[in-house]
Formats: structure tokens, sequence, C-alpha cells
């Protein structure tokens, strides 16, 4: 779904989490304070409140797992605020009673009733009210400063495509905004429409429409980066990318363009951060050495910054310089000899222009150590398709455009299966299934393969 639903759907971790120790905190101060009038305190002995605060702590996160695992972090369904207090409820109640089922099977004495079964209630009231607050000003955030708006086509004019407008009407904090509605999917108006209005979701609601016109829609929305749903038959099959959405009651297919999405972009990003913090921190020794050496053997910045896109947005991607001065107005003279000639990179095996430091840093890849700062900043991820020239894009036919699908990588697959060895056109294949299959499992192959590679193999140039 949108941006707005994802960023506030983590924040409800910590929410949560805080509401349940807050919820626990009020429990004991009832039975310490208020119900002690009428029933005495026996526990306080053998429960201090500062081992109580320590229980709390750690059976808090027991509670923020199993309403993981009840789908109440689940970012694709919007839901009342009834519905998600029932929800929360009855997650709540499961987990009060896995504790419940633990003490007894431990043969643990434990004096205080009213901790435990007030603790449930309580969690479920604070939960839900903390929620709620939030849902409060995602609403607001939405309609107020526009956060994560989302440009919406819907094509249909039947009952569907009414409750799905109305829905997104009723709903504004999912960050939905109709733009356009077509009655019938007239190919040339769809992308007509797109261009001018902006738009960033296509839904399609009636799923009767001819398949080749559909197929030409979802290859223009795929191309140009834009999301594509929509409302199927019993009928139709799925893709592997294929998610359901429930939204206004009616089931909604969203075809995604890559496994990469929601949750895993959010732990992808985080083991960015952390990986490319940790390398800097790590390796800064090494690129002092790097730096001497450069200087050392021509006169010239350390670093040179080359236009590069990601995710289909430019940026400076930071390498160690490993050519003379102003490499680059010398390229012209040497287009004619590009060993490259099956798609538009350049590559030369020995190029002249290279100098005798970057030769070696090129061929153990240390010169591309200084991307872990575009990785930090967010301009690449750690793994992901080789960052391209602009001037290359514009060759692209369209099937490799599908490389941009997301943001490119310090390293990736096609980096770690013969890199300079393979031909475009499999380099363009491997990561177009690295996009489709995406695994943090096999990101962290591809980074423990490229470390390995560094040092092993001459071709990783």
């Amino acid at each position: 779904m949108q941006r707005a639903n994802l960023a506030f759907n983590i924040i409800l971790v910590p929410v949560d989490y805080a509401m349940l120790v807050l919820s626990g905190i009020a429990t004991y101060f009832l039975r310490t304070h208020i119900v002690s009038v009428f029933r005495p305190v026996l526990f306080e002995f053998n429960l201090p409140f500062e081992r109580y605060l320590f229980l709390l702590f750690a059976v808090s996160w027991i509670f923020i797992g199993v309403y993981a695992i009840s789908g109440l972090y689940n970012w694709r369904v919007s839901r009342g605020v009834v519905e998600e207090s029932i929800k929360i409820f009855v997650a709540t109640s499961a987990t009060t009673m896995i504790i419940i089922v633990y003490i007894f099977l431990r043969q643990e004495l434990f004096d205080s009733r009213f901790l435990i079964l007030g603790a449930w209630l309580m969690a479920a009231i604070f939960v839900s009210a903390g929620r709620f607050f939030i849902r409060r000003i995602q609403k607001f955030t939405v309609s107020r400063f526009g956060y994560g708006i989302r440009k919406v086509m819907v094509i249909g004019d039947d009952k569907i495509s009414s409750r799905i407008i109305d829905g997104m009407k009723d709903n504004l904090e999912l960050g939905y905004r109709v733009v356009k509605q077509l009655g019938d999917l007239d190919v040339s108006e769809v992308k007509s429409s797109i261009g001018n209005l902006g738009v960033d979701e296509v839904i399609l609601a009636n799923p009767n429409y001819p398949e080749s016109r559909v197929l030409e829609i979802i290859d223009f929305c795929h191309e140009n980066h834009i999301d594509f749903k929509f409302v199927p038959n019993i009928y139709q099959a799925l893709t592997a990318n294929a998610t359901v959405e429930v939204f206004a009651g009616i089931p909604i297919v969203d075809l995604k363009r890559t496994a990469l999405d929601g949750w895993g972009s959010v732990a992808k990003r985080i083991i960015d951060i952390v990986g490319a913090s940790f390398g800097l921190l790590v390796l800064s020794p090494l690129f002092l050495i790097i730096a001497f050496a450069i200087k050392w053997e021509t006169e010239g910045l350390v670093f040179v910054r080359l236009g590069r896109v990601s995710k289909n947005k430019s940026f400076n991607l930071l390498k160690f310089r490993s050519m003379i001065n102003n490499a680059e107005k010398y390229k012209p003279m040497l287009e004619k000899l590009n060993e490259r000639s099956d798609g538009p990179l350049f590559k030369m095996k020995d190029d002249p222009r290279t100098t005798k430091v970057g030769k070696f840093i090129r061929k153990t890849r240390l010169d591309e150590l200084p991307q872990l700062w575009n990785v930090l900043v967010g301009d690449i991820s750690l793994v992901g398709p080789r960052p391209h020239q602009p001037d290359e894009i514009a060759k692209y036919q369209k099937h490799h455009k599908k490389v941009l699908a997301i943001k490119a990588g310090a390293t990736g697959l096609a980096q770690v299966s013969g890199s300079s060895d393979l031909s475009f056109e499999k380099e363009v294949a491997l990561d177009t299934v690295y996009i489709e299959k995406w695994s943090l499992f096999q990101d962290i192959k591809i980074i423990l393969k490229t470390i390995v590679k560094m040092f092993r193999d001459p071709s990783a140039a």
C-alpha cells in the first residue's frame, strides 16, 4: 500500500510497547494504592516494583510478538476502530492465556490474580487508545500536510469502482486521492492521463476488459514505476509477486514489480545503515592508505563523483579515483574500443586512462568502498542492481528498465556471477531475477560472496 500507512505502522510498534508498559504500571498502582483499601496487598515482599517492572519490560515483547502474528502490523489492511479493537482484545487475551499456562506449568505461586487479569484488560484498553490516537495523527498529517498522498486512477464505472472510490473518500488517513476515473479502458487515454496528472497508482476495477489492453497498461505502468492493482475474477491466476489487499470489502490484487516491499524494505534499510556505518568505521584506516597512494601517484582529487541513476533518480556516486584527471573528456575517443558491443554500457579491460594504483583498487574492488557513504545516506543499498549512467539508460530498451524498479546496490547478483565477463543481457536478466525474487537471505549471501570475490577473483572489477 502507500508510504504513509507503512510509516505509521512502523510507529505502532514502539507505541504499542509503551502502552503495554504503561498499562502494567497502572495495574500495579491500582492494586497497591486503590484495591488495597478493600483487599490488603500480600505480594509486595516477593514481587517488589523493581522486579515487577523488569518482568513487565520482558513480557511486553511477548505481546508485541503475538500482535505481529495476529496481523496487527499488517500495513496492507485497513481496519475500522471497532474491528482493530476487537483484534487487539483477542490477541491480548491469547497472550494472557500463554502467560497463565506458563505460570501453571512452572508451578510458581503468584499471590495476585488482579495483576494478571487487570493487566489483561488494561493492556487491551491502553493499546487500543494508543492506536486510536496515532490514527488521528495519521489522518491529520495526511489531510493537512499531504504526507504520503497517492494519486489514484480508477478504471471502471460499476458498483465495485464506486465502492472503492467511496472507501478512499471515507478513509482519508490512508492517503489515497482519486484524481481520475475512466469508464472504459482506453489505452491512449490512460497513458495521457497518467502523464498529465502525475498518477502514482492505477486500479482496474472491472476485470472483464480485453487481456491485450490490460497487459499493455500493466507494461506501461511497470515501465514508468506506477503501481498497478486490479479486482480479480475467479479465473485469473496470480503471479509470484502478487499480493491481495482488502479495501472497502473488495479484494484487490497488487501486481508488484518486486518482492522488496513493506517490512522487507524497512529491514533492508536497517541492514544498510548498520552495515555501512560499521564498514566506514572499521575500514577508515584502509581509506587513509588508499587516499595516500592515489595522491602519491597522481595529482588531483582522491574521490570522484560520478553521475548515476538509482530507482529512476539521479545521484552522485562516490568512488576512489582510479583514472587520470579529467578522464571523462577522453571517453568519446575510446568509444570505438568499447568491449560491450551487446548493450549500452561502456567497458574496456585495459583502459589507458587507468593509473597503476587504479588498476589494483579496481581489481580488488577497493575503489568502490566510498559507496558505503552513498548507502548510509540512502542513495543506494548494499545489494541491488548496478547503478548505471544516465546516457546509458537513454539507450535502454523497455525490458532493460526493469532494473530501475529498486535502489541500485554497491554489489549485486550480477557482480558476484561473473561481473565484467557477463553480457549486458545476462546482467539485466540476473538483476531482474534479484528484483523479482528478493529476500534478506539472498542479500546476506551476495554480501558474503562479494567479500570473498574481492580477494580471490580478478574479474570482479
